[in-house]
């Protein structure tokens, strides 16, 4: 198997493995659906790390791959395609991405599908598809300009240059960088504290500002609203509030 998903204290790694450079084949792509979705559903899984090893992250598409594909099967294969990173990006579960080496092209785009991501100092990210005279097809031209704006997202996808981990940082691409030797450690390290804390109202707060940023303001506040006061509902808003008034901030147990 190309992907595999390894639990541990509540933390599941997305593990991808196809050596070299982990290029993301169909097969590949397929499997990481299927994990992402048994991730999303399991309750012994409260938090994700997708990780790609300690030289690579993933290089991009299997380009032999694409190259024998014309129009009509890309026609039938680009929807798969993005509906196996957005069950990643939809995982009600804090998701991390622990990135070493090359993220580019669909390893970019997967990293992309992260709440939040951890960069090795030997990283490089990038959107190169231009340069083979395509555009990102896996979520890069609507999640990147998301994260980081339109004009930088512009930048990157229309030279397809690549990014050194301190760039990245300064572009908002990536939200901490760490020795390379450290990436996974510090992954697991903030998946596995939000593991400990309460599942329900993480998965309300994700939900919330996901949708958020997908749709009006209005819709937005309804959506907050809603989860909101159906967290009033949850044992975990009982023992954070009891916890809080009887102990002080910051000390709850959540089951």
């Amino acid at each position: 198997m190309t992907v595999h998903l390894e639990v541990a204290e509540g933390v599941g790694t997305l593990r991808l493995a196809r050596p070299p450079m982990n290029a993301l084949d169909v097969a590949t792509q397929d499997r990481l659906k299927e994990l992402a979705e048994e991730a999303a559903r399991r309750d012994d899984v409260r938090a994700v790390v997708i990780y790609g090893g300690e030289k690579v992250f993933a290089a991009g598409a299997d380009i032999k791959e694409m190259q024998a594909m014309d129009h009509a099967a890309m026609v039938g294969r680009a929807r798969a395609l993005q509906d196996s990173f957005t069950a990643v990006a939809r995982i009600p579960k804090p998701v991390v991405a622990a990135v070493t080496g090359y993220a580019l092209g669909g390893g970019c785009e997967l990293a992309l599908c992260a709440d939040y991501r951890i960069a090795g100092e030997n990283a490089k990210l990038g959107q190169p598809e231009i340069l083979l005279g395509l555009i990102p097809g896996a979520g890069g031209t609507q999640r990147l300009s998301r994260l980081i704006g339109p004009s930088k997202a512009k930048d990157l996808i229309f030279t397809g240059r690549q990014v050194r981990a301190d760039e990245a940082l300064a572009l908002g691409l990536v939200d901490r960088v760490v020795p390379a030797g450290e990436v996974y450690a510090q992954a697991h390290a903030w998946a596995a504290k939000l593991a400990q804390g309460p599942a329900i109202a993480l998965r309300a707060a994700k939900e919330s500002i996901d949708t958020g940023l997908e749709t009006d303001i209005d819709t937005g506040l309804a959506v907050e609203r809603n989860w909101f006061a159906g967290l009033f509902a949850t044992e975990d808003r009982e023992r954070g509030m009891r916890s809080f008034v009887e102990e002080g901030p910051g000390k709850a147990k959540f089951l």
